[in-house]
């Protein structure tokens, strides 16, 4: 137990009424750009609730059963077509977005590629992208501040950019993925929030500025795509990598393989959450852990027994307590804040008529943080994973990777990745807090600091 109560939006207390509350969370400019910030403090008490809207009816589910039944039912609640406006432009058709049999399709064709994910075959790149970041690091650990999200967002893009393509990502193009994403990600959120609303995607300007960026993330990707295909001794060199895997890819009924326009959507989503939702989470986590030195010492001391006499796949196991700490950062700020939904048919939940065609928001933020359920659900407490009376909340409550068929397949590489990254860092640095700086949580398509992560790091003297 830490003491250390992170930041978040504060609720407004008094409850307003159904149009009032349609306006804020719709149509203000905070809301707009971050729908944490319209939650009011019932918010985080709530089961089930409801928000009143012109075009169509939305609603917030909390209640541990509703949840899982929502999210273990993706025909009964696929998807929500607002996905597909929020990302169409940047994914394409992945599988990401799909639904029904196409996504059937697409998850069985996708299924040996996640082979060339699995934690022991990565685990030599993951290592090998976090002693170039040390090296990255290094001239900045001066005692001084400094923002760390572009860095964090370079290693782990590195470590899924030599996943999928067997090659390092270069420091240019980890600049131009960072800045283009960054933009897409607050031009597409607010496209979305006016899609909500019912306003027709054709009158979104924010919309048309989005195209702009989702083609510079998406046309590096496709570059490498079309390199490999193009490639004359490709099966010479007998790639073993996430690319090549796709593109042998078959359609198991009709022997199809996916096409370029394909490869690049599937690359595309590998490759973003491959590392957005865990630069995320890795900033935060830098933050927490700078705010709290007897975390950092407890770190360092399982980082020197991880790093001394080199790192293995074996020695996974001393990080423990590191992989609590950024459990604990996914669990105050889970990368994905919101995840909607569909209903494809009339439903009834605490006895309230939900119609077809609603909205139903699943929400990792407010679940992690609900009142009843956690113990100090706002303070920062890694031990509450080791802590057999909490292990039951945690069961029901934590979903930072959501949960069901749709569950994330690269939960244990994330983890993996995140412990490793964290002890190099740990081993090589002392961290320290910038006390004057309080990081803004905003929920967009990922949960991000809007005035990023500042830290001080020094070198360790051992």
């Amino acid at each position: 137990m830490t003491d250390f109560y992170p930041p978040y939006p504060d609720g407004r207390e008094k409850k307003l009424n159904p149009v009032a509350r349609f306006i804020k969370i719709l149509l203000t400019r905070p809301a707009r750009h971050n729908l944490i910030s319209a939650f009011i403090e019932k918010s985080y008490y709530m089961k089930l609730g409801e928000v009143w809207a012109p075009h169509r009816k939305f609603y917030f589910v909390n209640q541990s059963s509703l949840v899982t039944e929502i999210l273990k039912d993706p025909i009964r609640f696929p998807k929500s077509d607002v996905m597909g406006a929020l990302l169409d432009q940047l994914l394409g058709q992945s599988i990401f977005i799909t639904n029904g049999e196409k996504w059937k399709r697409q998850r069985m064709m996708m299924e040996p590629a996640f082979e060339h994910a699995r934690v022991a075959e990565v685990f030599e790149e993951m290592v090998a992208a976090s002693d170039e970041m040390i090296d990255r690091l290094a001239p900045l650990a001066n005692g001084k501040p400094f923002t760390v999200d572009h860095e964090m967002a370079h290693v782990t893009a590195d470590i899924i950019f030599r996943t999928i393509y067997s090659k390092p990502l270069t420091q240019d193009n980890s600049g131009i993925i960072f800045d283009a994403f960054t933009a897409y990600q607050e031009l597409a959120y607010a496209h979305g929030v006016w899609t909500l609303a019912g306003i027709p995607q054709f009158l979104s300007i924010s919309r048309l500025r989005a195209r702009k960026h989702a083609r510079a993330v998406r046309g590096l990707l496709e570059e490498n795509v079309r390199e490999r295909l193009n490639s004359t001794n490709a099966k010479a060199k007998k790639y073993t990598d996430i690319l090549q895997s796709l593109i042998e890819a078959r359609d198991p009924e009709s022997g199809e393989s996916f096409s370029e326009s394909e490869l690049v959507d599937q690359v595309g989503i590998m490759f973003l959450a491959g590392h957005e939702t865990s630069a995320s989470a890795l900033s935060w986590a830098l933050y927490l852990i700078s705010n709290v030195p007897s975390v950092a010492s407890k770190m360092q001391s399982e980082a020197d027994q991880f790093w001394q006499d080199g790192a293995s796949f074996r020695k996974l196991r001393i990080l423990k307590y590191t992989r609590d700490v950024f459990r604990e950062t996914m669990r105050l700020y889970p990368p994905v804040a919101i995840l909607p939904r569909d209903s494809s048919a009339p439903e009834t939940m605490r006895s309230k008529k939900i119609p077809k065609g609603s909205i139903l928001f699943v929400s990792p933020w407010l679940i992690h943080r609900q009142r009843t359920e956690w113990k100090k659900p706002d303070m920062f407490d890694p031990d509450r994973f080791s802590d057999p009376s909490q292990s039951k909340t945690i069961r029901d409550n934590y979903m930072p990777f959501s949960k069901g068929p749709r569950v994330c397949l690269g939960a244990s590489f994330a983890l993996q990745e995140a412990v490793i990254i964290l002890s190099a860092i740990m081993h090589s640095f002392d961290i320290d807090v910038v006390s004057d700086h309080v990081p803004r949580p905003v929920a967009r398509l990922t949960l991000r600091p809007i005035n990023g992560v500042a830290i001080r790091l020094t070198p360790r003297i051992r």
